[in-house]
């Protein structure tokens, strides 16, 4: 647990200094300091930060997806080139055609994953500062940024009469803990509803023909279930603060698909043939779309016209 504390502690401050400067700008506009929706829009503005300094990399994320959406046939024949072959020089020969061909196609498996995974430690740093709250408060201390007021303050804030710090899970029979439950059951809706209809829309709408039929595609459908799933019943013992977090951050990821969708669609998608028809509609040409290989036009070869010989001509000499 050392070892995770330690590695965490530099985004627990850059969390809590990120809320803490949100919430001075707040107060600041005139907003009360110690109102639970000053806090709640000071998580809101670090989703915010977070999420746009996580767009380079999305782009990337959309890339290393089509990538591997455009290596599937590849992948295919060289499964069955190697298809009944165990032995251990074949596997590692396998290994290596795969390795050369997420080369020559720029991609890899790991790529699509990148901003889950870079989120994940700011999630676990925003949870451990908000799990602290109540007991840093009562020994009278600080967290990462927040100064032991600020702790206090976030402590005692409420929203709908539910405290920022308390989840489902815990403090049964306390006061407000009714409307604790209430909040959480509809943010945890909320929350896997959003993840849910993003992967929705990916699969129905952002997915080329050879991609529905590859095993890639029967893991998406097996993770559209699960992940709600998961963050379904994780989100028991989330407190508020961090529901209001990955709500924001699941809505902020919806409306992003929606955009990458109707405006950079995945090329052979059924969302590419409604671009191309939006625009054709509009008198617009086709172009070209993030992740498409390009295709140089053919150039036709230019046969040069044969000089004629010139024949030589007799010089006039003179008689003598």
């Amino acid at each position: 647990m050392e070892f995770f504390e330690t590695i965490l502690l530099p985004f627990r401050w850059l969390v809590s200094w990120v809320m803490q400067a949100f919430h001075e700008g707040f107060t600041f506009i005139g907003m009360d300091a110690a109102s639970g929706w000053t806090w709640t829009l000071s998580i809101v503005g670090l989703v915010v930060v977070i999420r746009a300094a996580l767009i380079p990399v999305f782009v990337k994320q959309i890339k290393a997806q089509r990538g591997m959406q455009a290596l599937q046939p590849d992948l295919r024949k060289l499964q069955q080139k190697y298809k009944g072959k165990t032995d251990q020089l074949s596997r590692q020969a396998m290994t290596q055609e795969q390795m050369a061909l997420y080369k020559k196609h720029g991609t890899n498996p790991f790529a699509a994953c990148l901003p889950i995974l870079i989120q994940m430690p700011f999630f676990f740093a925003l949870f451990t500062v908000l799990n602290g709250v109540s007991s840093a408060s009562e020994n009278g201390e600080g967290i990462g940024a927040l100064t032991v007021d600020d702790v206090r303050q976030f402590d005692a804030a409420e929203i709908f009469g539910a405290p920022l710090s308390s989840s489902l899970l815990h403090g049964w029979g306390t006061p407000g803990h009714g409307s604790v439950a209430v909040l959480s059951i509809i943010m945890i809706l909320a929350m896997t509803a959003s993840q849910f209809i993003t992967q929705k829309q990916i699969m129905a709408k952002n997915m080329s023909e050879e991609a529905m039929q590859s095993p890639f595609m029967r893991q998406q459908k097996i993770m559209l279930y699960i992940l709600p799933l998961v963050f379904g019943i994780g989100g028991i013992n989330f407190p508020i603060g961090v529901l209001i977090y990955w709500t924001t951050t699941n809505l902020w990821t919806m409306v992003q698909q929606f955009y990458v969708i109707r405006r950079m669609p995945t090329p052979g998608s059924p969302a590419a043939k409604a671009l191309a028809e939006r625009r054709a509609k509009k008198g617009l040409p086709m172009v070209p779309l993030l992740g498409e290989k390009k295709t140089e036009p053919a150039v036709e070869a230019v046969v040069e016209p044969r000089a004629q010989r010139v024949q030589p001509q007799r010089k006039n000499r003179k008689r003598k």
